[in-house]
Formats: C-alpha cells, structure tokens, sequence
C-alpha cells in the first residue's frame, strides 16, 4: 500500500527536497504547462483511479493508537494500483528503534513472494491517523489515512494526490486482520466510503486464495 507511481513522477518534477507532502510542492520547471501535464500523464495513471478536480479531505480516525494498528493486514479490496498486480497482497507495520514505522508489503506475482519495504512517519501528533509513507530516500512522503478502524478486524485506508489541483489520483484500501471479512464488513467500509464522496466504481476484490501464512 505504497504510492510508488507518485513518488516515482515528483522525484522527475521536483527534483529538491519535499517539506509538504499534503499538497503538490511545486510546478513543473521552464516551458511546460499544465495543457502539457495533463498530455504526459494519462499513460502514467492508465493503472490508477484520477477524476477531475482536487482532493477531498475525509474524516479520519479519531484518537488513533498506533501501537494497536501495528501488525499484519490483509487487503481485502482496493482501488487500480499499478504497483499490486498480484495476489495474497500483505502489509506488516512495526516501529523501529529510530521511532519509524518499518512497513513490509508483500505479494505473489509471477510466480514469487515480492517484498518492498518503506517507512511511515506520524507527521501531525494533532491528527496520527493521517500518516505519510515512502519508499525511498528521494521521494516525499505519501498520505496513507486511516479512515476507520477497530484495530482487531477491519481498517480502510484512503489515500489522495492533487496534480495542480486540475485533477487527483485516488487509492483506498480495505484491510482486514485475516485474509477474508464478512460481506456485511466489506459493506460497511464501502458504505463509508462513498459516504466521504470517494468513488468506488473501479474498485475490485484482492485475490487470497491459496496463500502461505509465515
């Protein structure tokens, strides 16, 4: 549940420091306009969900305890993400000594266990369920929001870029502690998040068939 597709497009457009993750830190450099932004983009989020206008701003989990989110969590479903391809898609968060959140994503994709790791920061004590994460050195920080979560069984993630504020791209993820949820669960994390305004039209199901637990 990483945004490696973001972080990959602001390394090549901003190439110094990022001290804002919320908002895009800067505009494309010399002659290039925005008519020529939205001509480069297309092939690049072909994989991804964008509509047209700026980010919406969700509620999200009030008093959120990190400690408690730590741990395994399944995906269950998400929106197009070209970087998960594959199946018995995994993520694993646990602090490191530096106070860093170490995340260990893992799939199953031709035919191998893939792993990334990255790391994700509380940047705002006010407001800890609004994380950031990245894996790179050289990339900023992408929004991963904890949106709800009772911590044992279920958690939905939302996470939104603005480009110029002409359009956004979108991911969300529902988690689960095991790597099926009862329907009526999938719904209820459905149901929240239209009710934030996120269109799920091209949201699909992660396949957990025949998967090895470690």
């Amino acid at each position: 549940m990483v945004l490696v597709w973001y972080s990959m497009f602001l390394a090549k457009m901003c190439p110094f420091k990022i001290k804002q993750w919320t908002k895009l830190p800067c505009a494309p450099e010399g002659t290039m306009s925005a008519a020529y932004l939205l001509l480069l983009l297309p092939p690049l989020v072909s994989a991804q969900t964008f509509h047209w206008g700026p980010c919406p701003t969700p509620k999200v989990q009030p008093n959120f305890n990190l400690q408690q989110y730590l741990g395994r969590w399944y995906e269950i479903e998400k929106l197009p993400a070209s970087f998960e391809r594959g199946k018995c898609i995994e993520a694993n968060y646990a602090i490191r000594k530096d106070g860093t959140i170490r995340v260990l994503n893992s799939q199953f994709y031709k035919d191998k266990v893939r792993v990334a790791e990255g790391t994700a920061v509380v940047q705002d004590l006010g407001e800890p369920a609004r994380l950031g994460v990245s894996f790179s050195y050289f990339t900023p920080y992408s929004p991963y929001w904890v949106l709800t979560t009772d911590y044992t069984s279920l958690s939905v993630v939302y996470s939104c870029t603005d480009i110029l504020r002409l359009f956004r791209v979108e991911y969300a993820w529902i988690l689960g502690r095991s790597r099926f949820l009862p329907p009526e669960t999938v719904r209820y994390a459905k149901n929240l998040l239209t009710s934030e305004g996120i269109d799920l039209f091209r949201m699909k199901a992660t396949d957990q068939t025949g998967c090895k637990d470690n």
